[in-house]
């Protein structure tokens, strides 16, 4: 397996300074979602023309890749311009994941929306996904779904891949999601997704607030915290990987975008590297 981070851990970062702490703790990626806080990434003028040329030869003379190209889309508006426009999105990003050879982009099913229902919703990101994966199976760029929002439970997950029954697609297993909306144990979720995993993100958890005789999850209050110090079952992840006998990237991430008050870049991202090393000899 290899390691990869998520630019959520610095996301008003330029790139150069994105690739040169992947570079010095020792990272064989990076998972672009945020750069100088801009999630339209085609928009960077780093990330286009000549400047593009530039920025692959920074990542290419430092032995990095793009493990995965994130965008913001997600299909669960009952308005069908409004997918579409995310649609139209996962275009653009589509085109830079081939420019960069990135594999995939990351999308969202995510909410259920006001008036709506879980399987219309379910068609709705599945016909979504279908539609953008005519241009991007074209391109030789997968879609993967990210376990997340109210279909972060592996089996909603895999429903929504099952309907769309479209080429290259896949899933970005967060099991820290599964766990945090419906305590799905890590070993249940990856025994339900199986292959179709194609790129995990790894963050630990501690629970503050707990009541007193609670069972674990049942109460209290989730915080990001650095890996290894929390209470999020991560032995059970990597054990589930290896059965699974998985072989991509684990991403860290650090979502220091959502969570200001979390440690800043320069502190996490080195630490996840150090740790994983150490912890999970890979």
């Amino acid at each position: 397996m290899k390691i990869s981070f998520s630019t959520l851990a610095c996301p008003n970062w330029t790139l150069q300074q994105i690739i040169a702490i992947a570079t010095s703790a020792g990272y064989d990626g990076i998972e672009l979602r945020f750069v100088e806080d801009e999630d339209s990434l085609w928009k960077l003028p780093a990330l286009r023309g000549t400047q593009l040329v530039n920025t692959k030869r920074m990542l290419s003379d430092e032995g990095l890749v793009v493990s995965c190209l994130d965008t913001s889309c997600r299909f669960h508006s009952p308005d069908v311009a409004e997918r579409s426009r995310w649609v139209s999105e996962g275009e653009r990003m589509s085109d830079l994941a081939t420019a960069l050879g990135a594999p995939a982009l990351r999308v969202f099913g995510d909410t259920i929306q006001p008036g709506a229902n879980r399987a219309s919703t379910r068609s709705w990101i599945a016909g979504s996904i279908h539609d953008l994966s005519n241009y991007t199976s074209a391109r030789g760029v997968e879609i993967w779904l990210e376990t997340h929002g109210d279909f972060a439970r592996a089996a909603e997950s895999a429903a929504i891949l099952a309907e769309a029954a479209s080429p290259l697609t896949g899933i970005v297993w967060d099991p820290a999601n599964g766990f945090l909306e419906t305590q799905e144990s890590p070993c249940e979720g990856a025994s339900r997704l199986g292959s179709t995993i194609r790129h995990v993100h790894i963050k630990d958890l501690r629970r503050d607030n707990v009541l007193r005789g609670d069972a674990l999850g049942a109460s209290g209050t989730w915080k990001p915290i650095l890996t290894g110090e929390g209470n999020f079952p991560l032995s059970e992840v990597i054990t589930a990987l290896r059965h699974l006998e998985y072989d991509r990237f684990l991403s860290f991430e650090w979502e220091k975008k959502w969570h200001p008050e979390i440690a800043d870049a320069e502190i996490a991202v080195p630490h996840f590297a150090r740790w994983a090393r150490e912890n999970w000899d890979l």
